[in-house]
Order: C-alpha cells, then sequence, then structure tokens
C-alpha cells in the first residue's frame, strides 16, 4: 500500500510536472503570439509612416521649384542684366511677374483640382513649369525669357495651391502639421540649392552662366513622373466624387489600423453629406465666399490674412534681393555676395527642418508668436545697421546676422505654419478654391514687395524700407493674437466644427462629433 501510494504519488507527481510543462508551453505560444502581433502592428505603422512620408515629398517637389527660382534669380539677375543690358525697371519687372502670374495658376488650380483630381493638378503644374524653364533658359532676349517666367510663375501657382492641400487632406491629424510644413521646407531647400547653384557657376562666361543657373531647375520636375506612380488620389477627393471603395484603399494606406480609417471614412463622408445637403445644394463655392457666413469669414481672414502676412514683412525682398542688401552693408566683392547669400539659404533650410519636430507638438500659434516677434525684432536690427552702420565691418556682420536671424525666425514659424493652417482650417466643399484664393493673395503681395523693393529703396533707402517691414511685422503679432486659432491635433472636421462654434473646440463637443461618426458607421 505505502508503495502503491508513493507510485501512485509519483505519477501523480509526474501527471502535475506534465500539466506544467504544458501549460508553460501554452504561456510561451501565447507570449510569443502577442509579441508577434506587436511586432506586426509596430512594422504596419512604420510602412503607414513611410508611405505617408512619400507622398508629402513627392507631392512637394513643385515647391522645390519655386524656391530654386527665388534663389537662383537672386543671383543669375546680375548676371542677365549683364548679358541682356536690362535696365532697373526691367529687372524689378522679370523678379516679381512671376509672383504676379502665379495667381492665375492659383485661381485656376482650385477649380481644376476639384474637377481632375489634386494629384493630377500637381501633375500639370509640373508639365507647365517645366516649359517655362526651358524657354528661359534658351531665351536670346529679354521679351522671350519674360514669357518664359510667364509660363513658369503660371505652374508654380498651380503648385504652391494645391501640394498643401493634398498633404492635408491624406495625412492623420496627428501629423498633418509636420507633413503641410513640406512644401515650404523643399521651398526653402529649393532657394538654397538655388543660392548653391549662383555661387557655383558665376565663374562660367557671362552668356552662359545664366542659362546653366536657370536650366538646372527642370530637373526636379523629372521625378514627379515617378511620383505619379506612387502618391495615391486625395481620399476626400475620392468620397466627394462618390468613389467611396477607392476611397477606404487610400485610408487603409495612410491610417495605422482598419479602425482608424474606417472613422477617418465615416467622418469624410459626414462632412460630404453636409456639404450636400439642401443648405449648400443652391449656394455655388465662389458664391459662398464672397458673400461669407460669419463662420466662412473668419476662416477666411485667418487664412488668407496669414498668408498675406507672410509675404508683406518682405521675406521674398530679403531673398530675391539679398546681394543687393550685403551690398548697400558694405560688401564688395561678387564671390562674397553670393558666398553670403549661401549663408542665408543654409539657414533658412536649418531652422524649417526645426519647424517639423515642433509644429505638432508645440502647436501652431506659439510657433506663429515666437517667429512674428523675432522677425519684428531682427527687421529693426538690420534697418538700422544699414542706416548708421554700413560699410563698417561690424556694421557688414550685424547685418548678415540680421539677415540670417530674419530668415531663421520666418522658418520656423509663419513660413510653414502659414501653409498648415490656410489648408486644414476650411470645410471640404471650399478646401481648394479658398486655399486657392489665400494663395493668390501670398503671390500678389509677394510680386507687390519684389516689384517696388528697389523703387522704395531709392526713394527711402534700403534701411528705411526695411524699417517699413518691422511695423508691418509688429502688425502681424497682434493679427496672430487676434484673428488665429489653434488648431493642433484637431482632425479637418473637429477645426470645421471650431468656426461654427465661434471658439475652440470644448471637450464635450469633440465627444459629440466622435458620437457622430460612430452612428454612421453602425448604420453602414
Amino acid at each position: 500500500m505505502g508503495v502503491q501510494e508513493n507510485g501512485n504519488g509519483l505519477v501523480g507527481g509526474k501527471n502535475k510536472y506534465k500539466r506544467m510543462e504544458s501549460d508553460a508551453l501554452e504561456e510561451d505560444t501565447v507570449l510569443s503570439s502577442n509579441h508577434q502581433d506587436r511586432e506586426g502592428v509596430y512594422v504596419e505603422k512604420r510602412n503607414t509612416k513611410i508611405y505617408l512620408l512619400a507622398c508629402a515629398v513627392f507631392a512637394s517637389l513643385n515647391s522645390v521649384l519655386l524656391g530654386y527660382d527665388v534663389g537662383v534669380m537672386s543671383g543669375a539677375i546680375l548676371f542677365i542684366k549683364e548679358d541682356l543690358k536690362i535696365s532697373e525697371v526691367q529687372e524689378e519687372v522679370l523678379v516679381g511677374i512671376l509672383s504676379i502670374v502665379s495667381l492665375l495658376g492659383s485661381l485656376a488650380g482650385g477649380k481644376m483640382s476639384d474637377a481632375i483630381g489634386r494629384k493630377w493638378t500637381i501633375a500639370f503644374a509640373t508639365l507647365v513649369f517645366q516649359s517655362g524653364a526651358a524657354i528661359m533658359t534658351l531665351a536670346p532676349s529679354f521679351t522671350v525669357l519674360m514669357s518664359g517666367r510667364i509660363l513658369a510663375g503660371v505652374g508654380i501657382g498651380f503648385g504652391v495651391m494645391i501640394a498643401p492641400v493634398y498633404i492635408a487632406e491624406i495625412s492623420p491629424s496627428a501629423v498633418r502639421g509636420s507633413l503641410t510644413s513640406f512644401p515650404e521646407i523643399f521651398i526653402n531647400l529649393g532657394i538654397l540649392l538655388g543660392y548653391i547653384s549662383n555661387y557655383a557657376f558665376s565663374g562660367l562666361p557671362v552668356h552662359i552662366n545664366w542659362r546653366v543657373m536657370l536650366g538646372i531647375g527642370i530637373f526636379p520636375s523629372i521625378f514627379m513622373g515617378v511620383a505619379l506612380f506612387v502618391i495615391p488620389e486625395s481620399p476626400r477627393w475620392l468620397v466627394g466624387q462618390n468613389r467611396i471603395e477607392e476611397a477606404r484603399t487610400v485610408l487603409l494606406k495612410t491610417n495605422d489600423s482598419e479602425k482608424e480609417a474606417e472613422e477617418r471614412l465615416a467622418e469624410i463622408q459626414l462632412a460630404a453629406d453636409l456639404a450636400n445637403s439642401e443648405k449648400h445644394e443652391a449656394k455655388a463655392v465662389w458664391q459662398e465666399l464672397l458673400k461669407p457666413s460669419p463662420a466662412v469669414r473668419k476662416m477666411l481672414i485667418a487664412g488668407c490674412g496669414i498668408q498675406c502676412f507672410q509675404q508683406i514683412t518682405g521675406i521674398d525682398a530679403t531673398v530675391y534681393y539679398s546681394p543687393t542688401i550685403f551690398k548697400d552693408a558694405g560688401i564688395k566683392s561678387e564671390s562674397h555676395l553670393l558666398a553670403a547669400t549661401v549663408a542665408v539659404g543654409f539657414t533658412k533650410t536649418i531652422f524649417i527642418l526645426i519647424a517639423i519636430f515642433l509644429i505638432d507638438n508645440v502647436g501652431r500659434k506659439p510657433l506663429l508668436y515666437v517667429s512674428t516677434i523675432g522677425m519684428t525684432v531682427s527687421l529693426l536690427s538690420l534697418s538700422l545697421t544699414l542706416s548708421f552702420m554700413s560699410d563698417e565691418k561690424f556694421g557688414i556682420e550685424l547685418a548678415l546676422l540680421s539677415v540670417c536671424a530674419n530668415v531663421a525666425f520666418f522658418s520656423v514659424g509663419i513660413g510653414p505654419v502659414c501653409w498648415v493652417l490656410s489648408s486644414e482650417i476650411f470645410p471640404q466643399r471650399l478646401r481648394a478654391q479658398a486655399s486657392a484664393l489665400g494663395a493668390v493673395g501670398s503671390r500678389v503681395s509677394s510680386g507687390a514687395v519684389s516689384m517696388s523693393f528697389l523703387s522704395v529703396s531709392a526713394a527711402i533707402t534700403v534701411g528705411g524700407t526695411f524699417f517699413v517691414f518691422s511695423v508691418i511685422s509688429a502688425l502681424s503679432v497682434a493679427f496672430v493674437h487676434t484673428c488665429v486659432p489653434e488648431t493642433k491635433g484637431k482632425s479637418l472636421e473637429q477645426i470645421e466644427m471650431m468656426f461654427q462654434n465661434g471658439g475652440e473646440l470644448q471637450s464635450g463637443e469633440v465627444e459629440l462629433g466622435d458620437v457622430e461618426v460612430q452612428r454612421l458607421v453602425q448604420k453602414e
């Protein structure tokens, strides 16, 4: 009996150990499965981020063309003036006309993107710019050069209007600010490349160097041919065309999970249903923009106002005419002038990269405060330096420091935030046309500044002109405080609701929006 009990005990013990081993094996399997699931989710999220990044980069390539033109023209104009024997007025017109005619592209871009889609409007913009750049490169006279610049300007108008809209519409709210700032980043990269091109090719003969400088601007647009096979159409545009399944496919690629994609799709459909409801059926988009409701009026003031302030504070004058500014400060050598502009380009590019990491973490409005206040101080410093310390070594250093500080503060705030805000604050039914209107305001302001800078400087000195810019910059601080809302972390549909309610979204309002979305999902 004792042995049997012992034997039974041993057998029981063995069975017990076997069960323990089985449980441990099962637990290991579960842990391994959970680990694999987590790893799968991580890989899926990483792939989503890479895909979104690729879409934002390709959509922003047109912005490189604008930036390159701005940067390269600042140096090329020195040699164009010598080669084609143009006057100072012709120089102003040649520099500024691109911004003025780009409004034609921006105005037409809103309508075209609603008709043929965001993606193919980007492609059309590239084609038009490429044609203009080719004509400029081969131009034998000022007249032909102007015609090429006008064509390039129209292409740029299409590009600068549609890229932020497209990126805002494909991006989840958590990263929308960073990704929508990509066009501004690529403008800065283009400016830097333009400055480097000026410095690199300035040693060539006068009748060749400026043609090479302008001709290199064609190359970025070639990559757009590849981009068309990578980037999808905007899901919000697809929903507006009742192509729901295609929109779902895009959202599955641009969101971390199927659940999140379905929620976003439901939000978009809800917004599209509101846009197509009786309230908006009989009212044309332009009629609504020209006779806006109180909510739309606030959107237009914020979106178009920030676009205009971005330009009338003189950033394009600083970039286009930086050799003129440094010459007025006391730098005489042509190579030293172009080298100084390269330093400005590097500063501008570095600080726009910093803005990417801050815009979705710090928020839009704090960056705008830092930017506008910093620009005001920098512009005032430049004005005083050029007025009282020109031709002195310290004055030259301070002028260079003030210009670099001005572009740094611009790039960390109002430069990228302007495009982010103007692409996210308008509702789906108005977004393309209203963004086009904002881009028109930006381009007209840029053209007015570029085409008048030399004449105004001749009348009140370069230092006096920058004093005027500093006063306007001070006014932009007040504008930001009064008219610009914070949109960080909100979906495009929640931002629309915020304007409809006349203030910041309250937590209950966010919950209500989510409930409506959930009901729509359940209904489907």
